[in-house]
């Protein structure tokens, strides 16, 4: 069996976990990086907490590879005490070695779950996951650290490993499975089509809670841009959001909409389309505000960033565009016509858009203010150039900042409803 990935690994795992599903003294920790997806996807099957247990392997002065011990999280050391009294290995190295590592678990600890404390293993059954087994030492040890932490049972589970080193953690485990045991096995690698490397930051996406706004960087022409990704539990659909001219993802009406749009069940991504560089010189120079292609560019690479998202990738994506991040957002639109399924316009400036309006098959809403003539006009010869289904609401006494009392929260409401008929899930 080769696997298409680590979700598809985890779905794997999960239908042979089946048995743990939905109980109340189960939790499942991922082996960070590559085990942390496979692990998010069988904690989300099985509807059972998830956390991550980052352990760092105690290597032998000059022989790294050989492990004397580990350190994990908690404050947990496991000294392999066969290997320290065969090579004469003293206290002081011991410490020496302990002391670095320990420094890089604090590390990844906060890099991957923030403030937030682990969770609770004592007296639990922990399904220890990792990505796949070679020489199995990183799992035996978290297997060990595990013990020490009180956990009452412990499954460890790998989508493939080496036959041998699979048999060896069945005695470490209080059940081991191995979907997967190639006769030939060199590298965890080989079981997948795509593997790419894990950062800390798709970990720590990974680990988010339903519902609390995490942060996200998300590359964009080698230069990556900053968003906040807010995803409710059970969302019908991630909009994400393009701002005006001079604003960013700490705008406040933008982020009071996408507030009534998550307690609607919709997710949403607020963005930064520039770098911190160039809004810094932007703020001199307006050089980047009108440049549409460009932000258009940003907008289409966190658009493809949001499907290969593990959690929201099947989910379906509109874009809600405020002044010029309109435009921006009706040229991305025409560029990925396949994955765009609705976009709301607040106070847009459609026109900006150019020959792309006529490439534009998303339903479109746009929001303007009755007391904001001229982009109400630009709006109705905007729309009349588009191909999809277009539609136009004027919010009554608003002007183009909708900072009126009420006018927002119309906004809010229409384009809630907006995206709620729009974004429909295709069949798969």
């Amino acid at each position: 069996m080769i696997f298409k990935d680590r979700r598809d690994a985890g779905r794997i795992l999960a239908g042979l976990l089946r048995k743990y599903a939905d109980q109340p003294d189960v939790v499942v920790v991922g082996l960070p990086r590559g085990g942390v997806p496979v692990a998010c996807e069988i904690a989300r099957l099985l509807k059972v907490p998830l956390d991550v247990f980052v352990v760092r392997k105690l290597g032998v002065p000059g022989h790294e590879e050989l492990a004397m011990g580990a350190v994990a999280t908690g404050g947990i050391r496991y000294l392999n005490e066969y290997v320290i009294e065969s090579l004469r290995i003293d206290a002081p190295t011991i410490e020496k070695v302990s002391a670095i590592e320990e420094q890089e678990v604090d590390r990844r600890e906060r890099a991957y779950r923030g403030n937030r404390p682990p969770v609770r293993v004592e007296g639990k059954t922990v399904i220890l996951v990792d990505d796949g087994l070679a020489t199995g030492s990183t799992m035996r040890a978290a297997i060990a650290a595990l013990r020490q932490r009180g956990a009452a049972r412990i499954v460890a589970a790998v989508p493939a490993g080496a036959v041998e080193v699979c048999r060896e953690l069945a005695e470490d485990a209080d059940e081991a499975i191995c979907a997967v045991m190639p006769e030939s096995f060199h590298a965890v690698s080989q079981s997948y089509e795509e593997f790419p490397q894990i950062t800390d930051d798709e970990v720590r996406q990974l680990l988010s809670v339903p519902g609390e706004s995490t942060p996200v960087s998300i590359p964009a022409d080698g230069e990556p841009i900053q968003g906040d990704l807010t995803a409710p539990p059970d969302s019908i659909g991630t909009v994400i959001f393009s701002h005006g001219s001079g604003s960013s993802r700490h705008s406040p009406r933008n982020k009071f909409v996408a507030e009534v749009l998550n307690q609607r069940g919709i997710s949403t991504l607020l963005l930064d389309l520039l770098t911190r560089e160039e809004e810094e010189r932007d703020q001199r120079t307006l050089e980047y505000r009108f440049d549409i292609g460009l932000l258009a560019q940003r907008l289409v690479a966190a658009t493809d960033w949001l499907v290969q998202h593990p959690f929201l990738s099947a989910l379906p994506v509109g874009y809600f565009g405020s002044s010029t991040g309109a435009a921006a957002a009706l040229v991305a639109a025409a560029e990925r016509p396949h994955l765009i399924q609705a976009i709301v316009s607040r106070g847009g400036r459609p026109d900006l858009a150019g020959n792309a309006l006529r490439r534009v098959t998303a339903p479109t809403l746009c929001l303007v203010g009755e007391r904001d003539p001229t982009v109400l006009q630009l709006n109705r010869d905007a729309v009349r150039k588009m191909a999809g289904q277009t539609e136009i609401k004027i919010v009554p006494t608003a002007t183009h900042l909708f900072e009126e009392p009420g006018t927002l929260e119309e906004v809010a409401r229409l384009a809630s409803e907006w995206f709620e008929k729009k974004l429909v899930r295709k069949a798969a």
